[in-house]
């Protein structure tokens, strides 16, 4: 059942109420696409978003727009992102093999495998893998913005982890709370590294570079340790039931 669309005139003020929204997002994402994505793709995309937005907000939900306008703006650009197709086929190749590695890995181990591990069962040398994990470093179909199912309202995975102010039925409560807590517990099987990256990347919405300040490692490391905790993340989810390869 979808929501009411709002009268023309309050969704062109929305629209034009938010447009330093676009701008903010974007600003924001510069460093999360790949390099030949330049601004005035981001930025269409963005518009698109709040466009979205705009049709599809429901004021009923108690979610404030700015915050809903700001992860369809994101969706908007992390869509566009994979239509310009940037993740070629032979890395898209070698992301699927780290992935389906460290789930069988990790099935029988009955934990995440470690950086020596997947090396060795990938038989790659450790610097071998290091090189891989920076390589497929965006991984924009695992990113946390992505939604965990397909249906038109999906959960996303920081929704997850975070109240907008929704007044849910008690069955949503009850399912969100068992989902949030699920998730909880695997973002604790990462490695301190790896959560803090996660954090200051997705919640502080920190660059690599400035990361690699906080931690005291190389650029490079922190694409590492991204790319790793995406993978470990996706592989957690599937065995949760909480993420469908698609």
């Amino acid at each position: 059942m979808y929501p009411p669309v709002p009268p023309l005139d309050d969704r062109s003020q929305l629209i034009r109420d938010h447009m330093p929204l676009v701008d903010l997002v974007v600003q924001r994402m510069v460093p999360q696409v790949p390099s030949f994505m330049n601004r005035d793709d981001m930025t269409s995309a963005a518009m698109v978003g709040l466009i979205d937005a705009a049709n599809k907000f429901d004021p009923a939900k108690g979610v404030k727009f700015n915050t809903f306008a700001e992860y369809r703006i994101r969706g908007a650009i992390l869509d566009e992102m994979r239509k310009l197709d940037w993740f070629s086929r032979s890395l898209r190749e070698k992301q699927n093999r780290l992935t389906q590695t460290m789930l069988r890995l990790e099935r029988k181990l009955g934990r995440s495998p470690e950086e020596e591990e997947m090396a060795e069962a990938m038989d790659l040398t450790l610097d071998e893998y290091h090189d891989l994990l920076a390589k497929v470093s965006h991984l924009g179909c695992v990113s946390l913005h992505e939604a965990l199912d397909r249906s038109e309202e999906g959960r996303n995975f920081l929704d997850n982890l975070e109240d907008y102010g929704d007044v849910p039925t008690p069955l949503e409560m009850i399912e969100n709370q068992e989902i949030t807590a699920i998730i909880a517990d695997i973002l604790e099987e990462l490695t301190e590294k790896e959560r803090l990256v996660i954090s200051l990347y997705y919640y502080e919405e920190l660059t690599q570079k400035e990361i690699a300040e906080v931690i005291g490692v190389s650029e490079g490391r922190i694409s590492q340790l991204h790319s790793q905790a995406l993978v470990k993340l996706r592989v957690k989810m599937l065995n949760a039931d909480l993420w469908t390869d698609p």
